[in-house]
């Protein structure tokens, strides 16, 4: 299907784009790409590792672009003055979104496990992904952040794997609708909360993707979900979760600094299970990508051995070191529901808490900033400190109106500690000077990949 076709990517460095093209790439098509952080000298080595792959790389002034069957993939939003889009319209190329191209892959695909939900998305995609390899099923996986199980010397951004099996399995997204366009086999739901859209565009979207599917697996825990699902009356429907109603549920829980132990109460029986990802979500994460590689023919058994081995993903509570007794963790956290799961992990166990948030976005901030800051507020101790500094922005036109220090004033006003510095550099000062033996520093943020280099720089200089 996509066999010597020509596809040009922009942006693609993006956490969405880089593993798509690399997919495309393996299914024989001719790749090439741009990207903004190529062009300002950013991240040099997800860019020469894409070059070591054959794919062709060019500054974003359109100079990529020189023929009409060239296909450009390019968001949505993206806006016609960019000279790639320029040069592709006065090309007459033909123009597919990054979804709309993820769509045309998996929905051709023989067997499909589309994984949906406001938060998780990944962590469970790349747990499905790993049980489904181990069991010898050779899955295709497309996933939003690097899988550590299959980081290898030749693939260190291992955010997909082009499998020879039936499987494709891919995280969906309902920030821009386009969930939508996919028609899984099994659907997994993990929960409904307010993040990119109203609540009841999400309602609408995450029931409609439910209601397509063979086998739709959901959280059985979350009100939102189960308001939709249990009025469908889906056949085959799984449930997942800590209540007891769940048909894969997980009681005798110990949470552990660097994993959990639990008993997973499946369908014929029980098993003792040992994750080496922290945090009670991690358990309900496994429950989930659990259920759903049953629904694909694996035993819970093979599932169980795998998941224990799962060793989580790229900056999902990512502990990047420990210098004189302060530990550094590089986190995705970007909306309320993942911010409280990372805060929740971080609070079971002793320690102050300095937390470091970059907004992703200013049009977040205006949907759920007074969620975040609710989060923040209640979940924070005395002796906590939250520092935020100006959302990551990228160009283009938006409303700054609203920005980070409106949700610092929201959590000083609370009482806790949060303080609002606009210059992320100026941040790292200020966290390193505040640091003490027993701290926790946790880096949050979505869409900037250099937020990593940010916490490891933190940590060689704690370390100094």
């Amino acid at each position: 299907m996509h066999k010597n076709k020509s596809y040009f990517f922009c942006g693609i460095g993006g956490s969405g784009m880089l593993p798509l093209a690399n997919i495309v790439r393996d299914a024989g098509a001719t790749v090439a790409g741009s990207d903004r952080a190529l062009d300002q000298g950013r991240l040099g080595a997800k860019f020469e590792w894409l070059q070591s792959l054959g794919i062709d790389l060019f500054a974003q002034d359109g100079s990529g672009l020189i023929s009409g069957d060239q296909i450009l993939i390019a968001s949505a939003a993206i806006e016609d003055s960019v000279p790639d889009v320029a040069k592709a319209n006065a090309l007459g190329c033909a123009r597919m979104t990054r979804a709309e191209l993820l769509a045309d892959l998996f929905n051709n695909a023989p067997r499909s496990v589309a994984v949906g939900g406001t938060s998780g998305k990944s962590t469970v995609t790349g747990m499905i992904g790993w049980i489904l390899t181990d069991a010898g099923l050779g899955p295709t996986i497309m996933n939003g952040a690097v899988m550590k199980n299959f980081v290898a010397d030749d693939a260190p951004f291992a955010s997909a794997r082009v499998g020879q099996g039936d499987v494709f399995v891919s995280e969906v997204d309902e920030s821009d609708g386009s969930i939508a366009l996919f028609t899984p086999e099994v659907a997994v739901l993990n929960n409904v909360s307010l993040d990119h859209k109203s609540l009841e565009e999400l309602r609408q979207l995450f029931g409609d993707f439910a209601k397509k599917a063979k086998t739709s697996v959901w959280n059985a825990d979350d009100a939102e979900t189960a308001a939709l699902i249990e009025p469908l009356a889906l056949a085959g429907a799984i449930s997942f979760g800590f209540s007891a109603q769940a048909d894969f549920r997980a009681t005798d829980i110990v949470e552990l600094p660097l994993g959990s132990r639990f008993t997973l109460h499946a369908i014929g029986g029980t098993h003792d299970v040992a994750l080496i990802v922290p945090g009670r979500h991690n358990i309900a994460n496994a429950l989930a990508a659990i259920a759903a590689a049953t629904a694909l023919g694996v035993t819970v058994a093979q599932a169980v051995c795998a998941i224990e081995r799962f060793n989580g993903l790229a900056r999902r509570f990512d502990i990047v070191g420990t210098a004189n007794d302060i530990t550094v963790i590089d986190d995705f956290g970007h909306n309320p529901d993942k911010i409280a799961a990372t805060l929740a992990t971080l609070k079971a166990f002793p320690g102050r808490i300095i937390a470091f948030f970059q907004p992703h976005g200013y049009g977040p901030i205006r949907v759920m900033g007074a969620e975040l800051a609710g989060v923040f507020a209640d979940m924070l101790g005395d002796d906590d400190h939250l520092i935020l500094c100006d959302p990551v922005y990228f160009g283009g036109t938006v409303d700054k109106s609203i920005g980070s220090q409106s949700i610092t004033d929201a959590v000083t006003a609370a009482g806790q500690n949060a303080e609002y510095i606009p210059a992320r550099e100026d941040c790292g000062n200020r966290m390193v000077d505040l640091a003490v033996p027993g701290d926790r520093i946790v880096i949050m943020g979505a869409r900037d990949d250099t937020l990593s280099a940010f916490a490891a720089d933190i940590l060689a200089r704690l370390g100094a």
